[in-house]
């Protein structure tokens, strides 16, 4: 439950730039429904020990597509999880939804955020994409909450 202003909530998902700050990428634009939203993978802002986790990984490539914009309900997008080799040409593999909903709820906002379409993935994958998003989820949520803790819009 984020205990925060339900519009404030929404920026900090569907705003490229505070959804990077949280989230640990620079993304080189907006978010737009129906087109690809480009950058590179940075730390994160709001918890130094993730931050040092991701810094092996600062520069590589981070891809999505957004699918859907829904004004203070939802967004989503479909991107290939857990991309991070440089080798691996991620472009002919079929990609994960990310749907992230809102929904107020009397003790705040609830933020629910699934992602569905591991069974699609090449099998020599499925595994570790799995492996490396469990519990990811519910981290990245820590790290929203955090970043709306830190209340400097």
């Amino acid at each position: 439950m984020l205990k925060a202003a339900h519009d404030r909530v929404w920026r900090a998902i569907t705003d490229s730039t505070r959804f990077g700050q949280w989230f640990g990428v620079e993304v080189d634009g907006p978010f737009i429904a129906g087109q690809e939203a480009i950058g590179r993978i940075v730390p994160t802002q709001v918890d130094p020990d993730v931050a040092r986790m991701q810094e092996p990984y600062r520069g590589t490539p981070w891809r999505v597509h957004v699918e859907r914009i829904e004004p203070m309900r939802l967004f989503s997008f479909c991107w290939h999880p857990y991309a991070i080799d440089p080798a691996h040409d991620y472009a002919a593999e079929p990609m994960t939804l990310v749907t992230f909903a809102l929904a107020e709820v009397e003790e705040g906002i609830r933020l629910t955020i699934t992602e569905t379409g591991f069974d699609r993935l090449p099998s020599a994958r499925r595994a570790e994409a799995i492996k490396a998003n469990d519990g990811g989820w519910a981290h990245q949520a820590r790290l929203v909450e955090r970043y709306l803790a830190l209340g400097d819009e």
